[in-house]
């Protein structure tokens, strides 16, 4: 493929060039939160900032570590997850924010995703929608064992990555609002725990790439417990959920040194 970067040795969107970014990487959303989540890195540099995507690199217990944005949604994710590993990385953890499904997923909770439903478009140019959106299992238990060992109430199922916000939240108002509620309810019965915009994508490109994906969120809110009258803060410090990633990839270094694979992965 051409690249279409004014520098030949950058990536394109991402604007990072081959070794400059570690081989683990935490992924948030927000750009902001790039600069708050490198606090945790010895010695993080800022490495590119363009569009939704910035980047920084430092070291955690020895070894080099990456922080990337990816905006909002798979599409974004998806070209951060696939340049990112043009560039060396292979072991990606997306973290960020979700709305509670099920009526115990309280506010300020941590979920840790076992999988995710496909209701979203980037996925489908990647793998037909048999084929299941499922995090890399030594992540996902690093994660959880992370959550368990900070103390945090937290929760481990499946997540919907879905394409529209106002598309859960206000599906009265949408043209296509018996599909939506209807899929909401089957979500609900089926124990779907939260819902969200990127895991989807993210576990499928990671499926197709071979490399290893998890992904942890914190529950802002519950809608759910809103239209049962109990009692539904709004919390929006993500620290919880950026402590959880932190952890999870000190254990999976711990692991793969263990295991004597610190090189790439696939």
């Amino acid at each position: 493929m051409k690249n279409y970067s004014e520098d030949a040795d950058r990536q394109y969107h991402i604007q990072v060039a081959k070794g400059e970014t570690g081989r683990y990487v935490i992924m948030p959303g927000d750009p902001k939160r790039c600069v708050k989540i490198a606090q945790y890195l010895d010695n993080p540099v800022l490495i590119a900032d363009n569009r939704e995507y910035v980047t920084y690199t430092g070291t955690l217990d020895g070894v080099k570590i990456s922080v990337t944005s990816t905006g909002i949604g798979g599409p974004s994710a998806a070209i951060a997850m696939e340049e990112l590993y043009r560039c060396g990385s292979d072991t990606f953890i997306r973290i960020g924010t979700c709305g509670g499904i099920q009526p115990d997923v309280k506010s300020g909770d941590i979920v840790v995703a076992t999988g995710a439903v496909r209701m979203e478009g980037t996925s489908r140019e990647y793998a037909p929608l048999e084929f299941p959106a499922v995090p890399d299992l030594s992540v996902t238990n690093a994660l959880a064992a992370a959550a368990g060992k900070k103390g945090f109430s937290f929760h481990t199922g499946v997540v919907q990555s879905k394409d529209s916000f106002y598309g859960q939240h206000e599906p009265e108002t949408k043209p296509i609002s018996y599909e939506l509620t209807n899929k909401w309810e089957a979500w609900k019965r089926l124990g779907c725990l939260a819902s969200e915009m990127e895991s989807a994508a993210l576990f499928i490109v990671a499926s197709y790439l071979h490399v290893r994906a998890g992904a942890c969120f914190l529950v802002i809110a519950n809608q759910e417990r809103e239209k049962l009258g109990r009692k539904n803060p709004v919390v929006r410090n993500t620290d919880m959920a950026v402590q959880v990633a932190v952890e999870a990839v000190r254990n999976l270094i711990k692991e793969d040194q263990k295991n004597g694979t610190e090189t790439q992965y696939g």
